[in-house]
């Protein structure tokens, strides 16, 4: 006999606490099947992997813009809240929406790990589906732990049918909608 799922709470219940925690500005919270997860504030060298991502895709691809840290709609139904470490989508993307917005528009998301107890089944195993079930064409994530950049892409029906694995210092194609190569030379130097 299997247990059922139930949610902790209501996407609405959900939204009015994480706008409680936003004022303290200590920690984001997020909403993924169901469950409220707790995202710590960045460390420097997760800041710098970021910028590295960041700069890469503004060089390379004009008209698209990585927006930090957005609040997306995500899951099946859009009933869980994701704030990923950035999102690639077209200029002026998510002008007008409230906090969480519609994730239509976004071509890639890009997480990068913490070193906390619950980023492998928040970044490695939640996010994953979560972004897949969204029709996020690309999931990004930079894998602090294993020192590599995994690339999930061609979501269907809820799950990426693709993933591609390379250590830092490879080069990595980031496959369309985004088409580029993304350079992870220097990520050696921001992991433990």
């Amino acid at each position: 006999m299997t247990a059922e799922h139930r949610p902790q709470m209501s996407a609405e219940a959900f939204e009015a606490i994480a706008a409680a925690a936003a004022l303290r500005e200590e920690v984001d919270l997020e909403f993924l099947h169901g469950q409220l997860t707790v995202k710590r504030p960045v460390d420097g060298d997760h800041g710098e992997i970021m910028r590295c991502v960041a700069r890469q895709c503004i060089q390379r691809l004009p008209g698209l813009w990585p927006y930090a840290r957005p609040g997306l709609r995500v899951e099946l139904y859009r009933t869980g809240r994701a704030r990923p470490d950035c999102v690639l989508a077209p200029d002026e993307s998510f002008a007008g929406q409230g906090e969480w917005a519609d994730p239509a528009p976004v071509l890639m998301a890009v997480e990068v790990t913490s070193y906390d107890s619950d980023t492998d089944a928040r970044d490695r195993r939640d996010k994953v589906r979560a972004y897949a079930e969204t029709d996020i064409p690309v999931y990004l994530l930079i894998d602090r732990d294993s020192c590599e950049a995994l690339v999930y892409s061609d979501p269907v029906d809820g799950t990426y049918r693709s993933l591609v694995r390379r250590p830092f210092g490879d080069e990595v194609e980031l496959p369309a909608p985004v088409g580029m190569v993304l350079d992870t030379e220097r990520m050696k130097n921001w992991v433990r």
